[in-house]
């Protein structure tokens, strides 16, 4: 991975439950980690086996090692949201490569 093509400023965030007015659980999406990417288009082979034919964006982001990511996180970049398909380590801990659809 090589410095040069990290050229995306991101947000990876996760749902937080909180307390609103009257006690009430209220869900909103917290960011926990930022940094900059190498984004990746997908090709269309790579989402047509798993993931049927659609309209949807399908993107790749390409970052350095970040603990604690799942599924159910969702990326934040360029103000359109990505929800997070698959991800797969890059190395040992060098970096991640999150496969993600456009929200």
């Amino acid at each position: 991975m090589r410095a040069g093509k990290l050229q995306h400023p991101i947000e990876l965030q996760r749902m937080t439950e909180t307390l609103g007015p009257g006690r009430v659980a209220v869900q909103t999406w917290t960011t926990y980690a930022s940094g900059r990417t190498e984004l990746r288009q997908a090709g269309v082979s790579e989402f047509l086996t798993s993931y049927g034919e659609g309209t949807s964006t399908n993107a790749v982001f390409v970052i350095r090692w970040i603990p604690g990511v799942a599924l159910s996180d969702r990326i934040l970049h360029g103000g359109k949201v990505w929800n997070i398909v698959a991800l797969a380590e890059i190395g040992r801990r060098r970096g991640l490569e999150l496969r993600a659809v456009a929200a």
